[in-house]
């Protein structure tokens, strides 16, 4: 049997820009993705510390080392530039595997650099 558990998840980072005229998803500082684990187009969670708000998007890469966490298209309306919100990705292990299994980290400043 498998089951879902957290894959990775960017705590904290700082929203730089919400673009309503954008087709959707939202846009992750390629290094905080290479350090997540996320990949392009993989569905995420986005939980919005400042205000509460939950939605799920997908991811597509804002240049390397820019900061960049631009939330893209509708979801504009829940996020704003400076909200703080934490960036889950989830994955299927078998429930056997669940006593070794890690989930990457990620700790980032208020300009989203990674501190751990």
């Amino acid at each position: 049997m498998t089951i879902e558990v957290l894959k990775s998840k960017i705590h904290r980072c700082t929203v730089t820009e919400a673009n309503l005229d954008y087709i959707g998803s939202i846009s992750i500082d390629e290094t905080l993705m290479i350090a997540a684990q996320l990949n392009e187009f993989e569905k995420v969670h986005v939980l919005n510390i400042t205000n509460g708000e939950r939605l799920i998007t997908y991811v597509i890469k804002a240049p390397k080392n820019s900061g960049e966490i631009c939330i893209n298209g509708a979801a504009a309306h829940l996020v704003k530039p400076k909200d703080k919100v934490i960036i889950v990705a989830y994955r299927s292990i078998s429930e056997k595997s669940t006593d070794s299994y890690q989930p990457t980290i990620v700790h980032v400043d208020s300009n989203n650099k990674i501190t751990s």
